[in-house]
């Protein structure tokens, strides 16, 4: 390294670049197209431009980041400090000066395309029957002739009204018994959990309980705030992870834990601390107080679950990816720093096995394959996928290495779902020209008003459902083969079809201001080994049950419930299957996380289903490469897909193209 530059990681981007010490921060994000807002014009003037450096050694980037590595901070930034107080370790990046090596997260609230969370509740009929309950009572007054605590006498009128015994209190809870009695004049509503401990006191009659359940995703928080008393959704609320500084993916997260002395501790303050963020988002949102809110539920794959619980995720880097525990935990929430009611209680759904989690478990309860005589396949699409299959007499889990390409990473005009991105693709096979629709805007691009209906966010690159789309239509139209590869021939049809280096791309938009969206050669490859592998995922347990078929799919999560399920089919990320009972399951985790929080009974479901299920481990079957290698040709190399053929016409398979019309056969690009 020259002693007069520094090599600058900027995250979650992963963008970097050297840039000569002194450089200001804002100035080396712009050069590299870093999503950094600055309505000020670095002026110091707004600060909406802040970073966050991280601290430590960080081996995927090669660097040792350290906020020392910065300028001081300078007259101007503590002037806007004493205005606009900043969040501990953040820099306005208009002022900060590279002086060092650095690792540099941009926080959501920073970025100009904020990611849209989508964090609607499913619709969903459950039972009411919450584990928390409000109970009003009349408390006898205290005298100088019959002495007794107020607990005791408050415990014997639970029991006198209510048939309510054996009743235990917090001394977080009791501290607020006594204010509460003479304050409602020895009328007070009382908040019971499981029959046996008093959680909450209040003056007069309270009406309204409240609870959160929450899916904790490794890039996404999504939570709904519920009425406990009527079982309505009062308020949704999502969040980026913030873990994700730390890691894109959940084995970089366990890698930051093992290289960095305290790496665990900084993950699960932060996750923690955003879930405290989100309960105040929903508690604003119903407009009540987050003391109202008396239990948690909550789901998550197992390295979140651990993170989240302050348990090192160490052991589920590598086999036998051993589990602190597997079992469902009631806790008060105090004991993980959640700053809700003084009594507050948190539930965690039950983990199956090291990589299939309590989010898993929440998608089961949900959906309810054991209710059924048909084999239901259950798709949680994500960077690691995790997979169901079965019926009311058998239930099988894995988990599968998809990566994080089908969220747009590793893509290289991939970005998250944000205004200005593109989500859904149509191909013309005659023309090749493409149409699409872009997050922000009900314009397809080729309708009137279209410029216009994105001049405020522009169209920035393409999401997960749009990489999905336009793949699956590249290869209806004839622009990629069966394996996989650009016809590089079709470039003297369309000018959409481009060299690049040895390989070929497809133009999909080309902007006036910025450089033009392609799908390129790599692009193609690395959906191929996301779906694959998914698809030899779901084979594996294909095999185990017997099975060539399934009789119903569903996909789950944030992802899976947005992809259109027939380029799903198209692409070969499912097996073939009536396209009519082919779905989306939404959210399923958080669902099953909302039943949960509302039906007490539903936890001891849970917990003895997953005993039922059977965990098979893709990292040994011997299988799983013969049906990895099958499931990368589009839809599938040797499939018939009798139910896809209905309803889509297929190219006919052909050879790969010659590269560049010449006489030489190309080769699949690695």
């Amino acid at each position: 390294m020259s002693e007069t530059d520094a090599l600058v990681v900027f995250t979650p981007s992963g963008k970097r670049g050297r840039f000569p010490l002194g450089t200001p921060l804002l100035q080396a994000a712009r050069s590299l197209g870093v999503d950094v807002d600055s309505v000020c014009g670095g002026r110091a003037l707004c600060g909406r431009c802040q970073v966050l450096v991280m601290e430590g050694e960080f081996p995927k980037h090669g660097v040792s980041s350290s906020s020392t590595h910065l300028s001081p901070y300078s007259d101007t930034e503590k002037n806007l400090a004493r205005r606009r107080p900043l969040p501990s370790g953040h820099r306005l990046s208009c002022q900060a000066k590279i002086e060092g090596n650095l690792v540099v997260d941009v926080p959501p609230g920073s970025q100009v395309h904020r990611q849209v969370v989508r964090k609607a509740a499913e619709a969903r009929a459950i039972t009411l029957d919450p584990v928390a309950r409000l109970y009003y009572v009349e408390v006898r007054e205290p005298n100088m002739h019959e002495p007794s605590g107020d607990l005791q006498r408050l415990t014997e009128a639970l029991a006198k009204e209510w048939q309510l015994s054996d009743l235990s209190c917090d001394l977080k809870v009791l501290e607020s018994l006594q204010p509460a009695l003479r304050k409602g004049e020895w009328k007070v509503t009382v908040a019971v959990h499981g029959g046996r401990h008093i959680t909450g006191i209040w003056p007069g009659l309270k009406e309204h309980l409240y609870g959160l359940a929450v899916d904790v995703g490794s890039t996404t928080i999504a939570g709904h705030l519920c009425d406990l008393e009527s079982g309505e959704v009062v308020g949704s609320g999502g969040l980026m992870n913030p873990q994700i500084r730390f890691g894109e993916d959940l084995m970089s997260r366990v890698s930051y834990s093992m290289m960095n002395p305290g790496g665990a501790a900084q993950m699960t303050e932060a996750v923690r601390s955003a879930l405290n963020a989100l309960a105040k988002e929903v508690a604003r949102e119903a407009r009540i107080e987050v003391s109202d809110i008396l239990e948690i539920t909550l789901v998550g794959n197992p390295i979140m679950h651990h993170l989240l619980l302050g348990i090192d995720p160490v052991e589920l880097g590598g086999a036998p990816f051993a589990l602190a525990t597997d079992e469902a935990l009631s806790l008060r929430a105090q004991e993980i720093d959640l700053k809700l009611n003084a009594g507050a209680r948190l539930y965690t759904l039950p983990c199956i096995a090291g990589h299939v989690g309590a989010d898993c478990a929440g998608v089961i309860l949900a959906e309810r394959p054991d209710l059924s005589d048909k084999l239901t396949l259950l798709v949680d699409v994500g960077t690691n996928a995790e997979i169901v299959l079965g019926n009311r007499e058998r239930l099988l889990a894995c988990s599968s290495p998809t990566g994080p390409a089908f969220e747009g990473a590793q893509i290289s005009c991939g970005q998250r779902a944000a205004p200005g991105a593109i989500e859904r693709v149509r191909i013309d096979p005659a023309t090749l020209e493409p149409r699409f629709r872009v997050i922000g805007s009900e314009l397809w691009s080729d309708e009137p008003g279209f410029a216009e209906s994105v001049v405020r966010t522009g169209v920035t690159g393409i999401c997960g459902s749009g990489i999905i789309e336009v793949i699956a239509e590249m290869y209806l139209a004839g622009i990629i083969s069966q394996d996989g590869v650009i016809d590089g021939d079709l470039a003297q049809k369309s000018p959409r079809i481009v060299a690049t280096g040895r390989t070929f791309a497809y133009t999909l938009y080309s902007g006036t201001d910025a450089a033009p969206l392609q799908v390129t050669q790599n692009d193609v490859r690395a959906i191929q080994l996301a779906k694959a592998a998914l698809y030899a995922g779901i084979r594996l347990l294909m095999d185990h049950l017997g099975s060539a078929t399934v009789d119903r799919i569903r996909l789950a999560g944030a992802f899976g419930s947005h992809i259109d399920v027939k380029y799903a089919m198209v692409l070969g990320m499912i097996p073939d299957c009536d396209l009519s009972q082919v779905s989306s399951a939404g959210n399923a985790a958080g669902t099953g996380a909302r039943i949960a929080l509302l039906d007490q009974s539903s936890r001891k479901t849970i917990e003895d289903l997953v005993r039922r299920v059977e965990k098979i481990e893709t990292a040994i079957e011997p299988k799983f490469q013969a049906h990895f290698v099958e499931a990368m040709g589009i839809p599938h190399s040797t499939a018939e897909c009798p139910n896809l053929r209905a309803v889509v016409t297929l190219p006919q398979p052909k050879a790969a193209a010659p590269r560049g019309g010449g006489r030489t056969r190309r080769r699949p690009a690695p």
